[in-house]
């Protein structure tokens, strides 16, 4: 997943580099414009100042090239790294005027995407004597969630689905609204049907009477146990007995995450990933 990562999502992560380009330049780098024309190169390098997992200097790479192939990018680590405070990620070389017009939108992301690195390595690792997983959400920043799930696998966690489009997954006001988990489980096998899809279907239950009813229905992927206390969720995965993939969600935070993974549910999904994690200090600095 890591490795291909950019070719799996290129077309949408281009069209967020051309989007956050767009939102920064408009009209141009007036700055740097004002203060040296364009035959002027220098040289960079982007340090850490502070022990992390470093994370997007793939992306970073690609920023760079988007914005002008002529930058020569040498990278002195990789994605998934553990740097220590001081190291150096990579050095750039070329136009000055370039350097400084992609130099904030690529410490944007470095920052925010070795944060939330940094923080799955630390969750994942704490549950390494588990089977169990862990998964983001969609609870990502508008605009920013390519970067933050790509970060996320960096950090050695998974993605959960990339938006509504690649999954279907079933919560408690689908289930309210159609009367039922039967009803909304009947009208999906229909819709997948008649749509001729082939999508993983993930339904949200919030107690034994929900489970018992989705056990009806092989065809899904998985269940999804919110907001239920440990003690219960090993009860709950113990009746499905390995018939469906599950999965818990909910108010799961470090301190609780692994009496939630020593359940032997198969995954913990986190919010806090994409939302909670703070972002490394980096700096983009002439040499």
């Amino acid at each position: 997943m890591l490795n291909n990562f950019y070719e799996q999502y290129k077309t949408a992560i281009d069209r967020f580099i051309d989007q956050a380009l767009q939102e920064d330049l408009e009209t141009g780098d007036h700055s740097s414009d004002a203060c040296f024309d364009e035959t002027l190169e220098r040289e960079v390098i982007l340090k850490v100042k502070g022990d992390c997992v470093i994370a997007g200097i793939s992306l970073a790479q690609n920023i760079f090239h988007h914005y002008d192939n002529s930058l020569i990018v040498t990278p002195h680590t990789k994605d998934g790294d553990l740097l220590d405070l001081g190291s150096i990620a990579f050095g750039v070389k070329g136009k000055a005027q370039s350097l400084l017009a992609t130099e904030r939108l690529v410490l944007n992301c470095m920052q925010r995407m070795s944060g939330i690195a940094t923080l799955v390595r630390h969750l994942t690792k704490k549950i390494q004597h588990t089977s169990c997983k862990i998964l983001d959400t969609r609870k990502t920043t508008p605009g920013f969630r390519y970067p933050e799930k790509w970060a996320v696998a960096i950090g050695g966690g998974y993605n959960h689905r990339m938006g509504l489009f690649d999954a279907i997954m079933i919560k408690d006001n689908h289930i309210d609204f159609c009367g039922g988990v039967r009803q909304t489980l009947e009208k999906t096998k229909i819709y997948l049907e008649q749509n001729t899809l082939d999508l993983p279907v993930i339904v949200e239950v919030r107690n034994a009477t929900e489970i018992d009813q989705v056990m009806d229905f092989p065809w899904v992927k998985r269940i999804l146990l919110d907001n239920i206390p440990p003690k219960v969720l090993m009860k709950n995965i113990e009746e499905i007995n390995g018939d469906f993939e599950t999965e818990a969600s909910g108010n799961i935070t470090d301190q609780n995450l692994v009496t939630y993974a020593e359940t032997g549910v198969d995954y913990v999904s986190m919010g806090a990933l994409t939302y909670g994690a703070v972002p490394v200090d980096l700096s983009l600095k002439a040499i």
